[in-house]
């Protein structure tokens, strides 16, 4: 029962919860019907709800049912008012189809119209389109074939205008079209290709001025000579109607006009090339380019050939190239902005300068040719001042020419050594003869001589010098127009001309001449005649030394008496020659002395002397008379004559007798001859008195009293002590100014009494076997042993 119940109980629980699904199901959303139709099959009575379900179903069926019933016959009325209007919407589908039929036909040429004036549009648009682009597009284009026209004419600074324009104005306005981006990534490579080109011009310019700086160098050194000559026309040029030429009428009238160096070079492509740097942003790069390899191409420039001391053309293509580098680098600095600057210029100058003076000084050393050295010296000047015209300053190169003076005055020296030696070895020696007034005029306008007593006389007469004076004379003054010549130009003060004048005629005089006339007067051929002809010529040469000083004066217009003003020194030169001349014939009669002397053969041992004097010393003698008589018929004026006399031929003739003397004195106290006899004394006693009667006999005029004669007075003392055998008389006076054999020294007298005495010893020893001696003998002998002793004791005590 209870089962029953409950049973039911669960039956009724069941059927709520369907209904309560079922209402769910009826009032829910179908999107969350999920969730109540689970919980119908997670139940077990499943079965029960679809029946449920079902009558539900048919419930909700029979309501529609009954609905429908009620609303059918509106439905009815309805569906006969829709069939009515089907019919009437399938005719105007009909009629609307039909319409439609007729507007496609009608439409249809309207469409192909309308589809040809859609593409006339369409094809109208894309050309307006494509001219506004081609109006953008074509000058770009032209702009690029203009650049490639110019660049193949190799105009490269207007192609590098025209690739600015294009860069920068044109191809902004196109660049989203590739060709324009083709040439954008173009315009790097075009610019290197200007510069490479450029550059290419630039060195090939560098190479021709290279090649062409000797003949710009010639052409402006060419210019400032005839600048200078222009110069010299127009301030030497007369007046002609009220006034002077103009100097561009006598340029025109002198056909002056040369091509300015800038003519020869086309300076266009450094133009160009620094233009194209510049804009490129490299004028930097391309200026220190430019100077470094100038730099390189002075250094060749001013590295001077070996052989350009050879002749004048080496050095003046040396000078053309240096000329022709700075005029290049002068018209660069002028012509345009700071490619090159005063400094660079300044600085190559400098080392030029340097380089070229210091090549001068080495070549010009060689040069042995005076007229090469100044040939040089000109071209120098020139040199000089062809740079100084374009504002290069040169004083240096004027202060080398100094140097370069000094060089060219001993090349004329050296010309003038062989000169004055040419004129020296050809020189007769002999006073020059005259016939006629035509000649003696001749010789006194070469040679400054005036003498009343000479002009007096008839013809043929003679000058007293011979023909080197003249010669020597007018060769000095040779040299002194070389001087002038070598300081013209040289911007020297008249001052400064003069003393360099001055000093090089002095080394001439004193040096080159002096030295000449020394050779000369040293020869050993040269004989008396010609010594006393020297001595005649030096001294007419020295009275000619006022005249080089006024000739000096005037050609310098310095007067000596300035300040600083150098003397001549000829008159020393001339002094010097004539004393060595003066020693000379000195020397060579002494000379001739000792070689007759050479000749004498005494017999020492003789018992008795001869009856005459000596042969040797007759000829001696006889030599010495026909040579003072020489000095006895000099030609010339009476001054000349007087002092030939009176200086020269007196103190020969004295020097040549106290030569004799001593040389005799010397024969008498050789160590070699030991014995002495008095015979021999005596024969020798008559040698010395053949010398002093030529003493007496005046060979020389001018001598006082007996002077000639006191040049044997030491002989004739000596010997007559020993011949008178004085010897009490000698011993007693000794010492005293008035002795009477003052002359006789001690010592002198000891050696010969000596030499007496071995005689006397050896001929007793030979006459007395036993060594017994005659009385007398004995006693003479004791006498000279006693002289002897007291002759020791006088040369001892004069010792202490």
């Amino acid at each position: 029962m209870e089962r029953g119940k409950m049973a039911e109980l669960e039956s009724l629980e069941t059927a709520a919860e369907h209904e309560r699904i079922l209402r769910e199901i009826e009032s829910t959303d179908t999107a969350c019907i999920g969730p109540t139709l689970r919980s119908v099959y997670d139940g077990e009575e499943h079965g029960r709800f679809m029946e449920k379900l079902e009558a539900r179903i048919r419930n909700h069926d029979r309501e529609i049912e009954k609905m429908c019933n009620f609303h059918y016959q509106g439905f009815v009325d309805s569906i006969t008012e829709l069939l009515k209007v089907r019919g009437e919407a399938q005719k105007l589908k009909n009629q609307v189809t039909d319409t439609n039929r007729k507007l496609q036909n009608e439409g249809k040429e309207l469409i192909i119209a309308m589809e040809e004036l859609k593409q006339c549009r369409l094809q109208q648009r894309n050309i307006s389109a494509t001219v506004d682009k081609l109006t953008l597009c074509l000058p770009v284009l032209e702009m690029y074939s203009k650049l490639r026209e110019q660049m193949k004419s190799k105009r490269h600074y207007p192609a590098l205008k025209t690739l600015e324009h294009l860069e920068h104005t044109y191809l902004p306005q196109v660049s989203h079209y590739r060709f324009c981006k083709i040439m954008v990534d173009n315009i790097p490579k075009l610019r290197e290709e200007i510069k490479e080109v450029s550059m290419s011009d630039l060195k090939d310019f560098l190479e021709s001025i290279r090649k062409h700086s000797d003949k710009i160098g010639e052409t402006a050194m060419k210019q400032a000579q005839q600048q200078r000559n222009l110069d010299n026309i127009v301030s030497q040029h007369p007046r002609i109607s009220g006034g002077k030429k103009s100097k561009k009428e006598v340029c025109a009238s002198s056909d002056l006009e040369v091509p300015g160096a800038q003519d020869l070079v086309d300076f266009s492509p450094v133009y160009r090339c620094l233009h194209i740097y510049s804009v490129l942003g490299a004028r930097e790069t391309f200026e220190n380019y430019y100077r470094k390899q100038r730099r390189k191409q002075a250094r060749l420039v001013l590295q001077p050939p070996s052989n350009m001391h050879e002749t004048l053309d080496g050095y003046r293509k040396y000078f053309n190239q240096i000329v022709g580098f700075f005029v290049v680098e002068d018209h660069i600095l002028h012509t345009t902005q700071g490619l090159v600057n005063r400094a660079y210029i300044d600085e190559l100058w400098e080392m030029a300068l340097s380089k070229t003076i210091a090549a001068l000084r080495t070549h010009s050393s060689y040069c042995s040719d005076p007229s090469l050295v100044l040939d040089l010296k000109n071209l120098i000047v020139l040199f000089a001042d062809t740079l100084q015209g374009y504002g290069f300053p040169v004083n240096q190169l004027f202060d080398m020419l100094l140097e370069i003076q000094d060089q060219y005055s001993e090349t004329l020296l050296k010309k003038w050594t062989g000169v004055f030696r040419n004129i020296l070895d050809s020189d007769n020696y002999s006073p020059i003869p005259v016939t006629n007034e035509e000649m003696y005029k001749k010789i006194v306008g070469q040679f400054p001589f005036q003498d009343a007593e000479l002009e007096k006389q008839p013809f043929p007469k003679k000058f007293p010098f011979s023909e080197f004076v003249p010669k020597v004379y007018n060769q000095i003054k040779e040299f002194i127009y070389a001087c002038l010549k070598f300081s013209e130009d040289l911007h020297l003060s008249s001052t400064e001309v003069d003393d360099m004048i001055r000093k090089s005629t002095n080394l001439l005089l004193t040096r080159t001449l002096s030295n000449c006339l020394q050779n000369v007067i040293k020869r050993k051929n040269v004989g008396l005649t010609e010594l006393v002809q020297i001595i005649i010529n030096t001294t007419h040469l020295e009275k000619s030394c006022k005249f080089l000083e006024e000739f000096i004066t005037n050609i310098t217009n310095v007067l000596p008496e300035t300040v600083h003003t150098t003397k001549l020194y000829g008159t020393t030169t001339f002094k010097d020659a004539r004393h060595a001349a003066e020693e000379e014939i000195y020397t060579n009669l002494n000379q001739k002395i000792d070689q007759f002397l050479q000749l004498a053969d005494y017999d020492w041992m003789a018992m008795e002397p001869g009856s005459k004097a000596s042969d040797y010393l007759v000829d001696l003698i006889g030599f010495l008379r026909s040579t003072f008589a020489v000095f006895t018929h000099l030609p010339g004026d009476v001054d000349v004559h007087s002092t030939m006399s009176g200086k020269v031929a007196q103190t020969a003739c004295m020097s040549a007798c106290k030569h004799l003397s001593t040389s005799l004195m010397q024969l008498l106290l050789e160590a070699e001859v030991r014995q002495l006899t008095l015979g021999a004394l005596q024969q020798f006693n008559l040698d010395v008195e053949e010398c002093e009667q030529f003493a007496r006999s005046g060979p020389v005029p001018g001598f006082q009293g007996d002077t000639l004669q006191l040049a044997f007075i030491d002989l004739r003392q000596l010997l007559d002590l020993f011949i008178q055998w004085d010897w009490s008389t000698y011993l007693a006076d000794y010492g005293q100014p008035t002795c009477k054999y003052l002359r006789v020294n001690p010592t002198t007298a000891l050696v010969l009494l000596e030499k007496i005495s071995r005689v006397m010893r050896d001929t007793s020893r030979k006459n007395n076997v036993f060594a017994q001696f005659r009385k007398n003998e004995r006693d003479k002998q004791k006498l000279i042993d006693t002289v002897a002793k007291q002759l020791r004791s006088l040369i001892n005590s004069h010792h202490s």
